[in-house]
């Protein structure tokens, strides 16, 4: 039987018409798995596995399409999360992907082609300057079910909190701390960089389309992160998961009201857990540009991986997300802002902070 309920962050399942999806998120329904659609069978299509071609799809609006269209009992309305998801009812599923055990596997047997060279590679230096156990790593993205190409990327995922700190540590060591002796500083960024300002304008292009931040805005909150970079030139993205028993909720507590989109500016108080994804930030003094206000929103949080800490500590915060009304089942109920759901969605902290006193607002280009 698959053990569904181990299914998080970073892993993949594929039902029984060939689709598969990737799981978001560490609290999931009890019959079905928060996933989205990423690839389905299709003869155009330019990935193969097994004699099978696939699509990926890419965008949220298609994969809506897709699935409403054709796959319509992988919509569903959750009345916990309080809006209709994609989903996968536990039941068809036919295989779930670890990527702690892919990881494990080509380390096992050895790469197979040029990109699994890489990845093990990646991860060896990982583990080795974080010090932290092989098991934490994992390997997600198309590697992780077998559909990438020559040209794929490599999405690293490290799973728990104290391991995830290790590890976001050792590479802002190896990219940027002068202390390391230089022979391995150089040797570390011939294996490994962050982007250059070429690659950074064709990352900021292919997020453009549903992240509307200018190209000066991204290239500044790009250069503060580790996250994203090149290993033996293949792009790469590290991705920072805790366990679900780290998680502050369960299925049901809290529940989640819906109230439209809001954009807001507000003080981060507290970025503790920006590095991951989900990530949150902890706010205060929202003041609100657009949608319904309220006078004690006092978290935001996203579900993609592109808004991690995009934000520190002490600096003002512009962003625009869907308000929701967070209910516990004791205690008082807040308000928060979800990042990324939408296409138009942002979060941006300024280049030059004012004063954390200064109230006037922010706006998408500052």
């Amino acid at each position: 039987m698959i053990r569904t309920q181990d299914a998080f962050e970073g892993f993949a399942v594929s039902t029984a018409e060939g689709l598969i999806f990737t799981v978001k998120g560490l609290v999931h329904p009890p019959e079905r798995l928060v996933a989205y659609l990423r690839y389905l069978p299709d003869p155009g299509g330019n990935r193969e596995r097994a004699g099978v071609h696939y699509r990926r799809v890419y965008r949220f609006e298609e994969q809506e399409q897709i699935l409403g269209s054709r796959y319509p009992i992988y919509l569903s309305y959750d009345p916990a999360f309080g809006v209709r998801l994609q989903s996968v009812p536990r039941s068809l599923i036919r295989a779930i992907y670890d990527p702690r055990r892919r990881l494990a596997n080509i380390r096992e047997r050895g790469p197979a082609d040029p990109v699994e060279a890489h990845v093990l590679g990646l991860a060896d230096l990982l583990q080795e300057t974080a010090r932290i156990p092989a098991e934490s790593l994992g390997i997600s993205g198309s590697v992780l079910v077998g559909l990438h190409r020559e040209d794929s990327d490599i999405d690293i995922v490290i799973y728990g909190e104290i391991v995830c700190r290790a590890a976001h540590q050792a590479l802002r060591r190896l990219l940027d701390d002068p202390a390391i002796p230089l022979p391995m500083q150089r040797e570390a960024k011939r294996l490994l960089r962050g982007p250059n300002s070429e690659e950074l304008a064709a990352l900021h292009a292919s997020h453009r389309p549903d992240t509307p931040l200018s190209l000066a805005d991204f290239v500044c909150l790009q250069n503060r992160k580790v996250n994203e970079g090149r290993f033996r030139g293949r792009e790469v993205f590290f991705r920072f998961v805790k366990r679900p028993a780290e998680a502050r909720e369960h299925y049901g507590d809290p529940r989640f009201e819906p109230l439209g989109s809001a954009t807001i500016q507000a003080r981060v108080m507290d970025d503790e857990d920006a590095i991951f994804t989900p990530c949150r930030y902890v706010v205060e003094e929202a003041t609100f540009l657009e949608g319904p206000p309220v006078a004690d929103l006092c978290e935001i949080v996203s579900f993609r991986g592109r808004f991690s800490e995009q934000v520190r500590a002490g600096e003002w915060a512009a962003a625009r997300g869907s308000l929701e009304r967070v209910i516990p089942r004791s205690g008082p109920a807040h308000h928060r802002l979800v990042v990324g759901g939408r296409a138009g969605d942002y979060l941006l902290a300024r280049r030059q902070c004012r004063r954390v006193t200064d109230p006037r607002p922010l706006q998408a280009g500052q």
